[in-house]
């Protein structure tokens, strides 16, 4: 293990620089073909196998051990669109650039130094998990194949996992979004009685929903974050308004009871309006199920490399990560994300995120140590 850090502490450059480059390439969900590129071309050169894919990017890279069984380090490569100081543009400001960066080094490492493993170890390199959907395909292509253990690791805000710390542990929500319409009847704006104002039933479906009750009050969310009805003219009732809403909940159990509520209260208040409204959820990722085994081997990487006092509690967020999707479609998986403290503000997608540079090397030798920890030990029988 002392030789994977010291061939690191010999990088720092190196690391800065791949971040610098793939930050510049941020390409969209599902079109990460420069970024993707850029990875393969170093995993290549450093001698380790790659398999890619016909109909999207992501990328599986294997370094063999004394057997079979595998530990996978997963990164996400895509951005996101978003309005930059006024220019619509790609912005890395979900750390994608960072995590790819960290586990690409991680390969490096291991490709260079050789160490002795019992087990062989794996580095997913995925799509679009902007949208939510590039873990699943990934399961689909067999990253998840022989695996024992995975480890993904994300950037944290300031305020919840500071600089120089990490958590073994970040304790995702599920999420999910409804696209859905509301039919009214148009009418002139002189004579509302004629018609059925859509939006007007939209006010009435926003202050319901703050009226769903859960088991566990504490554990959920549910908001309108998008309205749109009607064109040009003000003197015109439209006949349709179309609304996006926004699920949140800290368990699966809870998110479920949360979609069949919000879909009973559609219909209700369709009927109480008088109007149609219909719903459908899309966009879901689960929210985190995490094994103790994986944490705590996670939790002694932190402390190896940066201490003991500076591993803190698992970090609770209410965002969501389709990493989850692997260890709910396998569950003998043993899983589990690392935050990793860097000063990162004002906060995740924020169009102007920043984050300290210099975590970038001891989150990659953290990564280094669990991975090597891992693949490294016996099974229990």
């Amino acid at each position: 293990m002392s030789q994977l850090v010291d061939f690191l502490n010999g990088k720092v450059h190196e690391i800065q620089q791949t971040y610098a480059d793939l930050h510049q390439l941020a390409e969209p969900s599902w079109q990460e073909r420069k970024t993707s590129a850029y990875i393969q071309e170093a995993l290549t050169r450093a001698g380790i196998t790659v398999k890619t894919f016909e109909g999207h990017f992501g990328i599986i890279a294997d370094i063999p051990g004394e057997s079979d069984e595998v530990v996978v380090l997963r990164a996400d490569m895509d951005a996101l669109v978003q309005e930059v100081k006024g220019k619509v543009q790609l912005n890395h400001s979900c750390g994608h650039d960072a995590h790819s960066t960290m586990v690409l080094h991680t390969a490096l490492a291991f490709a260079a130094c050789k160490p002795r493993l019992k087990k062989s170890v794996r580095f997913i390199f995925q799509p679009a998990e902007e949208k939510g959907e590039g873990a699943l395909k990934m399961v689909e292509e067999g990253a998840l194949d022989r695996v024992h253990y995975l480890f993904g690791v994300h950037l944290r805000p300031w305020m919840e996992v500071p600089m120089g710390k990490a958590s073994p542990v970040i304790i995702h929500s599920s999420c999910a979004t409804i696209y859905g319409t509301i039919k009214g009847q148009q009418a002139h704006a002189s004579r509302p009685q004629d018609g059925n104002n859509p939006i007007e039933a939209a006010s009435f479906l926003i202050q319901a929903l703050q009226n769903i009750r859960l088991q566990n009050p504490d554990s959920f969310s549910i908001k309108m974050t998008g309205l749109k009805s009607g064109g040009d003219s003000s003197n015109v009732i439209p006949e349709k308004a179309e609304f996006i809403l926004d699920l949140r909940a800290r368990t699966n159990a809870a998110m479920e009871e949360l979609r069949v509520k919000t879909e009973d209260l559609l219909e209700k208040v369709g009927h109480l309006t008088g109007t149609a409204i219909s719903g459908q959820l899309t966009e879901f990722v689960p929210a985190a199920t995490t094994n103790k085994e994986a944490a705590n081997l996670a939790g002694k990487a932190i402390a190896a490399v940066i201490g003991e006092e500076n591993v803190v509690d698992p970090c609770a967020s209410q965002g969501g990560e389709d990493f989850h999707f692997y260890t709910l479609q396998k569950p003998d998986v043993k899983g589990t994300m690392i935050g990793l403290g860097c000063d990162l503000r004002p906060g995740l997608h924020h169009p102007e995120m920043q984050f300290n540079k210099e975590a970038l090397l001891y989150g990659t030798k953290i990564l280094a140590n669990l991975l090597y920890q891992a693949a490294s030990m016996e099974d229990k029988k």
